[in-house]
């Protein structure tokens, strides 16, 4: 299941005086072996979190974080092996040990394709939800227009109008200064935006994480799919109909691509009995990560049968991305039966409406501000 991992190291004792919280940037040299660049937010506790490449978001224990801040900082190897030994009083040697395995990770990362944008490997699991000066993710609808007629359960009557391309690039540079590296455009159906590659090269810019939430039919167009990805745009999650050729055309195609891939099946009286085939067929197409959830509370035993064939099938249940229009969505039974997971609405994520609304989550109809014309300071203090 998804959530934002640690990058571990071994956690020395706590030095007398923590490192200033706050966000810095780094780009590494023409002459650097391997090219990279590194965002980092530290928190008021000393926890971090790391973008590589504007493309992979990691969350760092204290250790780990102090290692990347000396890094940003421009330190040599040698010094930062140094200060971490006199600020923790442990070995030089092992000190350096522990740099040099941070160094193989980050590497790793950087030379992986189609990488998770926000897991890799087995690190230990990290409450990400506490303690936090800013979410890890904003989830950005963009419109909440769909294709055909539109959904019941889509609250276009609340929203009076859609931003504007520079109202929405308001936003995220609002986001981005207040420290949050991801961001999910989401609906509706944001491919309806026409401004939707400009706003993903925005917020690659300004060095965020960017995801999209569709349902993929526009993604059968070659020249179409193409200009998203060359946008910057580093994660994608199709809506599948598992009815509709089209969908499943879109996520072969997706597949072909440098890309992760996430697929999503809202299971209903209509397509559950095609849904385990669906599963099979997704795995054979290579398909490793998989988001599930249930139009009605009924269907809840068909669920527990889909999650445990997606086990049997090595592919990964995604639970903490946005799920539009589900009454039952991904987070709600995961939560209910694992002690875990912590449900990160407004705290690890917060989801803006087209108005520039800010809600906790999707599905969540608590209007906290709005983040076009209010300052994210007003608006995070009310979360």
């Amino acid at each position: 299941m998804n959530a934002i991992q640690k990058l571990w190291l071994k956690v020395f004792p706590k030095p007398a005086q923590p490192l200033p919280a706050g966000t810095y940037s780094y780009q590494a040299p023409p002459e650097a072996p391997v090219p990279y660049r590194i965002f980092l937010r530290i928190e008021k506790d000393g926890h971090g979190i790391m973008i590589l490449n504007a493309s992979t978001v990691l969350h760092l224990n204290q250790t780990a974080a102090e290692y990347v801040y000396y890094m940003v900082q421009g330190k040599s190897e040698s010094e930062i092996a140094q200060i971490i030994s006199d600020r923790y009083q442990v070995p030089l040697d092992e000190a350096q040990k522990d740099f040099l395995d941070l160094q193989e990770r980050m590497n790793s990362l950087i030379s992986t394709p189609d990488l998770d944008p926000v897991t890799y490997l087995e690190f230990d699991r990290l409450d990400p939800y506490s303690n936090t000066s800013a979410p890890y993710r904003l989830d950005c609808a963009l419109t909440y227009k769909l294709a055909g007629e539109v959904h019941e359960a889509a609250p276009e009557e609340r929203v009076k109008r859609e931003l504007l391309t520079q109202e929405w690039c308001t936003i995220l540079d609002k986001s981005w200064s207040a420290g949050i590296p991801h961001i999910v455009f989401t609906g509706g159906e944001p491919t309806f935006r026409n401004d939707l590659t400009d706003l993903i090269r925005h917020a690659e810019k300004n060095g965020q994480v960017t995801g999209l939430l569709t349902d993929g039919l526009r993604l059968t167009n070659n020249a179409y799919r193409h200009a998203l990805l060359e946008s910057g745009l580093d994660h994608i999650m199709i809506m599948l109909d598992v009815d509709s050729g089209q969908s499943w055309e879109s996520v072969r195609d997706v597949l072909a691509e440098d890309i992760a891939l996430t697929v999503h099946i809202t299971i209903s009286p209509e397509n559950k009995e095609k849904v385990m085939a669906s599963l099979d067929t997704l795995a054979e197409m290579g398909l490793k990560k998989l988001s599930l959830s249930i139009c009605d509370q009924v269907l809840e035993e068909n669920l527990k049968k889909a999650r445990e064939k997606v086990a049997n099938l090595n592919m990964t249940l995604v639970w903490d991305l946005p799920v539009p229009y589900s009454a039952f969505n991904p987070i709600s039974l995961e939560l209910r039966e694992s002690m875990n997971l912590v449900d990160g609405s407004g705290k690890a994520w917060l989801y803006v409406e087209p108005d520039g609304d800010v809600l906790p989550a999707q599905g969540i109809n608590k209007v906290i501000g709005n983040l076009l014309n209010e300052s994210w300071e007003s608006i995070w203090a009310k979360c």
